[in-house]
């Protein structure tokens, strides 16, 4: 395909950067065995970095390869000596400047990526050649992937080549890599330059390639043509013999099997004694076997190809040690032969498609057909939302049992559900993130098209975190958790029949245009409920307009008032129901409605809802909701719409108002990562170079104040003084009145501990406050001596790093009142500035940013460019681990942060949420 690389490197010379990582440092981290993989065709392959033992793999390779495929590769017919020659390039240890990947299946390498780069440059050659049999699949481009990660890691900014015109297949692989490609034509070959930073185009271009394979790759799963059941018995009652049944009850479409070597037939279903005996092919294979015998019978699948295989039984990553060990095994052998998997310890999977009719589990009972998809880590919390769902007449399109997410997780399922059809909606129950990252993307994506609907156990502050800075210690295990859910648009709620109120108002009923509701019943008392609820749900119930008021005096006369909530008295018959309804529905001036109808001996409750259901089906565009009290046997909807009915106000409301703030978040725009000026890259890796070097850990304050130079984070000018007398000095430079801190970086609470002492006026005050600031904290720190500054706010700003979630950035009420009073928000990284926006906007204090009680003004521009600045730094140097800029002086002419705290740490091994590679077993 691409020319041999002339550029041979024989020594190793490490790029000046913060974030390069030497090559036995990025193998390791990788380690040989690489990572899993998905291809186009919904296939798997492992992407490894290339050592000596492939030999033998790499000469097959290119010896099955046909004269034409060569020729693209080598420009030329390549003789034995020029193949063995690239053979030995490709085995060369890794380097800063040469790496090589495989790409492997069924133990064969089915093809080969690498670059080459000269001393000192930020760009490098690349080569890639795949088999001839496994082209069309996307294994090129999964290979340039990871080699453009890795080249990145090393300060490779470029990847450049050669390919002949007639290679369309290579030129598309190089075109899908990158929106930064660029080509030219000359001498007969195109030049080739990709980029290999990920912008927001390119990324946009994996994650679509991603839902493809993940869609192909769970088909089989999902949708499959036949399935056979291993370790059903006879005997009723066991997980086997049940799952059999319910597949057979529930009408499944396609072939269905049993494999048990003692029975012809189980449940009225034919039997056999392996998959070898199987009179056809197998997409799904339901495992209710002993531990111990799943990995022999997930091989036997294997070399039956099957696709996918649901493990039902426990004694796996749950039971210690050897279940872990087990679970890792079983993940790697299902990998080896393709098979995507669902558990193990899990109840099972189920799909209400009317040409599939999927019920694979064991739970009590299928659910209906709907739009709703639903999966959860817990079986028993996946029985009673499917449970809740029956009850409340809230159909199911999918729902998959994920148990201990040794293979499928939520984020392949994300990723599948963004292009089905049968789904409108998906609830989450999650107790863990395998790759948060990713999930953020995935999510974020999915939820601009259908709500996403989530209970993430693990809200106490049990696990708080802690740390010696502000930032750290108000980043709870559950902030980060916090910051996905709000930056993605998920509809975060507090337990499972919040979840299943919210999502009967969101799956296949219309969002909210705003957030008036208007509130129309038969019992006042309750009416008032429901409006005193709305505000807490984030709804208003505003006054309605004397035209409408005067409309709804004549077709409701008998009504104790006529503006909203609108009481038409216990006696309201139906035709005045449908009459008000009628009226608020066509008015313009309502959102969303809610109907109250109690019953008593002299209403009746079915004529009512009857008599308003043409009027709300005649409306398809406004969102209603119902409640019925005093009946208890209502109907959980009503009409064709199937408008939800509530049993409770409150639950009706507080569903509305999730409804509302998502199709808030649906209105708002998606945001830019906008260009920041003034920012040295190069300096500030050096400086952290140079920190981590040093020990990392708390930097003093000189390194912390170059770093934030770097990325144009305003900091006052401060001079580090170590007497008395250079403290005196510094003040008349800088001019009186001063200030003098504590020195100390490890010191937090300087206020509170005489660390800091303001408005000094003159060299005798600076001499006599030397001595307190510097016993504050250790004294041979010395003091920083800073301007006065002032400002209309203070507020509080930083960034933690999150092994896994990545960096967040805080902005908060600063000053002394910063952990008293807990009012901040948390953006994760990479930020647009509409997060920027949205984060000062959500504080409670934000008034007092946009002149509250005839205050003037602050910069909010200002304040939004602190943050985008601050998330750019946590974004590229993770390596700061916390930063604290408290207080942050805010006014009319703009912001400005007179006291910074930061520390640096080295950054392990992290998920990384570009690549695109599937859950590592555990």
């Amino acid at each position: 395909m691409f020319r041999r690389p002339t550029v041979i490197a024989t020594a190793a010379s490490t790029p000046a950067t913060s974030t390069a990582v030497t090559a036995d440092a990025a193998a390791g981290g990788r380690e040989l065995t690489g990572v899993d993989a998905l291809t186009a065709d919904g296939g798997i392959v492992r992407i490894r970095p290339v050592h000596p033992a492939d030999r033998p793999e790499l000469t097959a390779l290119y010896g099955r390869a046909g004269i034409d495929s060569l020729r693209m590769r080598f420009f030329v017919a390549p003789g034995p000596a020029m193949i063995a020659s690239e053979i030995d390039r490709l085995c060369r240890r890794a380097s800063p400047r040469h790496e090589a990947f495989v790409a492997e299946q069924s133990g064969a390498v089915v093809g080969v990526a690498s670059y080459e780069r000269g001393s000192a440059e930020r760009r490098a050659e690349f080569a890639v050649f795949v088999d001839e049999t496994q082209r069309g699949r996307g294994i090129g481009t999964l290979l340039l992937e990871h080699l453009a990660a890795a080249a990145r890691a090393q300060g490779v900014d470029e990847l450049v080549g050669e390919v002949l015109p007639g290679n369309s297949r290579m030129l598309k692989v190089a075109r899908d890599l990158t929106s930064g490609l660029r080509s030219r034509l000359a001498n007969g070959v195109v030049d080739l330059a990709l980029t290999t930073g990920a912008d927001e185009a390119a990324q946009l271009a994996v994650d679509e390639r991603e839902r493809i394979a993940e869609r192909a790759s769970l088909r089989p799963l999902l949708a499959p043509t036949s399935i056979a059941v291993v370790g059903a018995g006879r005997r009723p009652g066991r997980i086997g013999h049940e799952t059999l049944r319910a597949l057979r009850e529930y009408g499944f479409t396609g072939d269905l099997y049993a494999v048990n070597p003692h029975a012809s037939a189980i449940a009225g279903v034919p039997a056999y004694p392996s998959f070898a005996h199987l009179p056809g092919p197998v997409d799904l294979a339901v495992i209710a076997v002993p531990a111990e015998a799943v990995a022999s019978v997930v091989a036997e699948a294997g070399a039956a190809v099957v696709r996918a295989a649901v493990v039902l039984g426990s004694g796996f990553g749950e039971a210690g040690a050897q279940g872990r060990a087990r679970q890792a095994e079983l993940v790697r052998l299902a990998r080896a032969h393709g098979i995507r998997l669902v558990g193990p310890n899990c109840l099972g999977i189920v799909n209400t498609d009317p040409a599939i009719r999927l019920n694979a589990s064991f739970t009590p009972a299928a659910p209906l057909r709907g739009g709703l998809a639903v999966a959860s880590q817990s079986g028993a919390v996946g029985i009673a939302l499917l449970d809740h769902a029956a009850r409340a007449g809230c159909g199911v399109s999918t729902f998959v049992s994920l148990g201990n997410k040794a293979d499928v997780s939520g984020n392949d399922l994300l990723a599948y559900w963004f292009d089905d059809p049968a789904t409108t909606a998906v609830a989450l129950y999650l107790e863990s993130f395998g790759n948060p990252r990713k999930f953020a993307r995935t999510v974020r994506a999915l939820a601009r098209r259908k709500p996403v609907l989530a209970v993430k156990s693990g809200r106490s502050t049990a696990g708080a975190r802690a740390g010696a800075s502000h930032t750290a210690a108000a980043a709870a295990p559950d902030v980060a958790v916090d910051a996905i859910f709000a930056q993605a648009g998920v509809v975060r709620v507090d337990h499972l029949g919040d979840l299943m109120d919210a999502a009967r108002m969101l799956t296949d009923q219309p969002l909210p245009a705003g957030e008036r509701l208007a509130v129309v019943g038969n019992a006042g008392g309750v009416n008032v409920l429901a409006a005193d609820a709305a505000s807490a749900a984030g709804l208003r119930v505003p006054s309605l307009s004397p035209a409408l008021r005067e409309r709804l005096a004549a077709v409701a006369p008998d009504a104790a008032g006529h503006d909203s909530p609108l009481d038409l008295g216990a006696a309201a018959t139906p035709a005045a129901f449908a009459k008000t309804v009628e009226a608020l529905t066509v008015s313009g001036e309502v959102d969303s409605l809610l109907v109250i109808v109690a019953a008593t001996r002299t209403n009746d409750v079915p004529a009512t809802l009857a008599a308003i259901t043409p009027v709300v089906d005649a409306h398809p565009d406004l969102t209603v909701a119902a409640v019925v009290i005093g009946l208890p046997e209502a109907q959980p909807t009503f009409g064709a719409r199937r408008t939800p009915i509530f049993d409770l106000p409150e639950r009706a409301v507080r569903a509305l108002g999730h409804a509302t703030r998502y199709a808030a978040w649906r209105r708002e725009p998606l945001g830019t990562r906008p260009e920041l000026s003034d920012i040295d890259t190069a300096a500030v890796r050096t400086a952290v170079a140079q920190g981590l070097a040093a020990g990392a850990g708390w930097q003093p304050y000189e390194r912390t104040a170059a770093i934030l130079a770097g990325y144009g984070i305003p900091l006052v000018t401060s001079v580090t003084a170590r007497s008395k007398d250079d403290a005196v000095l510094a003040a008349e430079r800088i001019g009186y009145p001063v200030v003098l801190k504590s020195g100390d970086p490890d010191l937090v609470h300087k206020s509170d501990t005489g660390g800091v002492q303001l408005n000094l006026a003159d060299a005798a005050a600076v001499r006599a406050a030397y001595r307190a600031v510097t016993t504050a904290g250790r004294t041979e720190c010395g003091a920083l001596v800073q301007p006065l500054a002032r400002g209309q706010a203070e507020l509080v700003a930083g960034i933690v790093h999150d092994p896994l979630f990545g960096s967040l950035v805080m902005a908060g009420l600063g000053g002394v009142h910063t952990d008293l009073l807990g009012d901040r928000t948390f953006r994760l990284a990479p930020m647009t500035d509409h997060d920027a926006e949205r984060m000062w906007r959500s504080l409670r204090a934000a008034p007092l940013l946009t002149g509250y009680r005839g205050a003037q003004p602050v910069d909010t521009t200002a304040v939004e460019n602190l943050l985008l600045r601050l998330g750019r730094l946590a974004e590229e140097v993770p390596e700061v681990a916390e930063l604290d800029l408290n207080p942050v002086l805010v006014g009319p002419d703009g912001a400005l942060a007179v006291d910074a705290k930061l520390r640096l740490e080295p950054v392990g091994a992290e998920p990384d949420p570009a690549l695109r590679q599937l859950r590592q077993p555990q």
